[in-house]
């Protein structure tokens, strides 16, 4: 079976009449990780039609392989698609109001500004060629056809390949059906994928005079349906395939009440998924239930958590998990060769046709409403642990980490906020992810989340005051203190009411960022002065701590004492390096090369510069990155003494329009704030005393074009060939650790 993260079904072509994907494109498409059977009529007319019109969609029932093809037509697709191929995972959201962060999320289009997230992906699409998949769209259509017309009217360069058990109903829309594969001789695909599946599971199987009469047989009695032939196929390793024939026979006569009629295409499917079901043992159905909680993939600890107890051990987990595998009805992703095989640290997911059946299991059982209240408990903890983690040497992995469980953080979120009684969690929840919003570049996402949990509950506990911090400070960061303000007082008025001390800190804390951008640099710096204390006193240290003495320090540096400043910067620097921290410290590094350019130490300034634009790269922090593309470029107006490069001024410009870009996605360019611009406005004003207007407006067009990644190479590596640059696009930024800090007579940019 495919392992993609498609959800559909693993339906089949063949590599030798469909072509081979083209490499190296651009794009999100999954690789392939079984061979590709029949179908090559379909990926004809899927290509054909994607020359001809800007909308197709991929119609057919469960099971059928609509994604499978979607995903193989997209690959072979016409390469004028500059932009490349992506795929949307629509099966993995339940919340129609999430559809448009799902497509950015795909797009790997971080964008943390309050504005509407369908309003962004206009503006990222527009003069954009690319395609877009939309997978699963049948349970979100009214959302789909609403986007994907105004996707369609906004970017005449975009082109969706969707797929859907019903058609969009958008105009324009060209239909592509998707029929079982043929099963009427030996020949035949569908027979060709069940021989193959069947020795995946049995070595050696193989088609013989003295079977494929059995074997075609098996194939039309189920229509030629891929996910009931992989079903199937997967009996084999504890049943002859005249066993199977007999036991299926005998539930479609049950079914039919013995006539020779065929049974309606979905009915069969049904009807295979059921016979695999009963043929699974008990513990395997009550294993197959509980794991259908899950949205998207899960780890083996979460499927110990959340699915043992009544009748199935935690210790027992791990084996009913490996017959389910290797019966196909879950599948491991990861390493093709080892799909079949799991093991700790593994990650598992089921298709959408099984995960609906064993759903619907789970409530007729009267166990979904537990499954999903432990569901969200693991997924609390996960998010608990991450945010302790996100102090620690682990930072990078508890990224990566939360990222991979973010549809079940969605899923969980949105439990805690439709089941009754569970509105303070999901005030903690969303709070307590403010990590992965802040750190990863999901600003905003995680304010959809708090506003609703905000609303839900005005009860001043613990969990809303933190809520109404995080939220203050996610809307600081947008530039966006209308909302700002009034968040952070309304904390501070609870803590002081509540005696929090806690939440007190926060709330003074970030409203010291908010004074920060608003440049009232004096009470800034008072307030982070005041948050300190306060931190101090309770003991508190962690990523927010560190923040405050950064901002301490910068409020410093801005107001024309880089000595204090950089005290503060090696206070960071101590901190970060004590417990291996990298965001905070990215954040550090951006503050000492602003203030060694103050000092004029160019080449501490530079490496400072780059080393803090890689680390928030690592992390999508789009405010962490910006800041320091701003820092390069005015270090562009310098000479490089490191490769004898003179002042650069068209590069300079340039790294101005990829940071304008950028600032698009977070929110008002610099927060709005004198301070912070003065870096950027120093530097313009260089380029436009050497540059003509019209040379400087060519060179920010051209650094507008550049994409988050492109931008950040670029800053790193410099011009490739094509740009003037170096013939392998010049060696990569130094990584070094903050230098001592230093004193300069400098009172500004």
């Amino acid at each position: 079976m495919t392992t993609g993260p498609t959800s559909s079904s693993p339906t089949t072509g063949t590599t030798s009449t469909g072509g081979s994907p083209r490499t190296g494109a651009a794009g999100n498409l999954p690789a392939e990780t079984t061979s590709f059977l029949g179908r090559s009529d379909e990926l004809a007319e899927a290509r054909r039609l994607l020359t001809l019109t800007r909308l197709v969609t991929v119609v057919g029932p469960g099971g059928v392989g609509k994604s499978r093809l979607a995903l193989r037509a997209a690959a072979l697709a016409d390469p004028s698609s500059k932009g490349g191929a992506w795929v949307v995972e629509c099966s993995l959201v339940s919340d129609p109001g999430l559809l448009c962060h799902a497509v950015a999320e795909a797009l790997r289009l971080t964008d943390g500004t309050a504005r509407p997230p369908a309003d962004v992906l206009v503006e990222h699409l527009r003069g954009r060629d690319l395609l877009l998949v939309l997978d699963g769209c049948e349970h979100l259509v009214d959302s789909c056809s609403a986007l994907v017309a105004r996707l369609l009217a906004a970017a005449p360069g975009l082109r969706v390949l969707a797929t859907s058990r019903q058609p969009l109903g958008v105009p324009g829309e060209h239909l592509l059906p998707v029929p079982p594969l043929p099963a009427d001789s030996p020949t035949a695909a569908a027979v060709e994928l069940f021989v193959q599946r069947a020795a995946a599971v049995v070595p050696g199987f193989r088609l013989t005079p003295a079977n494929e009469a059995a074997v075609t047989a098996l194939c039309r009695r189920l229509d030629g349906i891929p996910l009931a032939l992989e079903l199937a196929a997967g009996r084999l390793r504890v049943l002859s395939l005249e066993q199977i024939s007999e036991r299926l026979d005998d539930r479609f006569r049950i079914l039919t009440g013995g006539a020779r009629t065929a049974l309606p295409r979905h009915q069969t499917l049904r009807t295979a998924i059921g016979w695999s079901h009963e043929l699974c043992t008990s513990a395997e159905r009550l294993l197959w239930a509980r794991i259908s909680v899950f949205a998207g993939g899960f780890d083996l600890d979460a499927a110990e958590y959340v699915c043992s107890g009544d009748g199935l051990r935690a210790d027992e987990v791990l084996d009913v998990l490996s017959e389910l595998v290797a019966k196909s009805i879950v599948l491991r992703e990861g390493d093709p060769d080892d799909l079949r095989v799991p093991q700790q640290g593994g990650r598992y997911r089921m298709l959408d046709t099984l995960r609906e059946y064993g759903a619907r299991w789970l409530r007729e059982a009267g166990a979904e409403h537990l499954l999903r209240r432990r569901h969200r408990d693991w997924y609390l903890g996960l998010a608990t642990w991450g945010e302790i983690e996100w102090f620690s040497a682990r930072q990078a992995q508890t990224s990566d980490r939360t990222h991979q469980a973010h549809a079940n953080l969605r899923t969980a979120l949105d439990y805690c906020l439709t089941e009754p009684g569970e509105e303070q969690l999901a005030l903690f929840l969303a709070g307590t992810l403010w990590y992965f919003w802040v750190g990863c570049g999901h600003l905003s996402e995680g304010r959809h989340w708090l506003d609703r949990a905000l609303a839900l509950s005005g009860e001043p506990t613990e969990a809303r005051a933190k809520a109404l911090w995080v939220t203050g400070y996610m809307a600081t960061l947008q530039g966006d203190l209308v909302r700002a303000r009034p968040a952070l007082e309304e904390c501070h008025r609870q803590a002081l009411e509540t005696g929090d001390d806690r939440a007190l800190a926060y709330a003074v804390h970030r409203q010291g960022c908010a004074a920060l951008i608003g440049d009232d640099l004096p009470r800034a710096a008072e307030l982070f002065e005041e948050a300190l204390w306060h931190y101090d006193k309770l003991g508190e240290l962690n990523s927010n701590v560190v923040m405050a003495m950064f901002e301490l320090g910068l409020a410093m540096i801005f107001q024309g004492d880089t000595a204090g400043g950089e005290v503060w910067m090696s206070k960071v620097r101590e901190v970060c390096e004590e417990f291996g921290e990298q965001w905070a410290y990215a954040y550090g590094l951006f503050a000492v090369a602003y203030s060694e350019w103050l000092g004029g130490n160019l080449r501490a300034s530079r490496a400072h510069a780059r080393e803090s634009v890689r680390l928030n790269h690592v992390f999508r922090d789009l405010v962490g990155v910006v800041l320091g593309l701003e820092v390069l470029a005015l270090l562009s107006t310098e000479p490089d003494e490191d490769d004898g490069r003179p002042v650069d001024l068209r590069e300079a410009r340039l790294l101005q329009g990829a940071a304008h870009g950028i600032w698009q996605k977070v929110g008002i360019p610099l927060f709005g704030s004198r301070s912070f611009n003065a870096a950027h406005a120093e530097c313009k004003v260089r380029v436009l005393a050497g540059l003509s207007e019209q040379d400087a407006a060519e060179s920010f067009r051209l650094g507008t074009l550049l994409d988050l990644d492109a931008a950040v190479t670029r800053a790193l590596h410099g011009a490739g060939p094509a740009d003037g640059g170096p013939p392998d696009g010049g060696p990569p930024g130094p990584c070094p650790t903050p230098a001592e800090p230093r004193t300069t007579a400098s009172a500004g940019a």
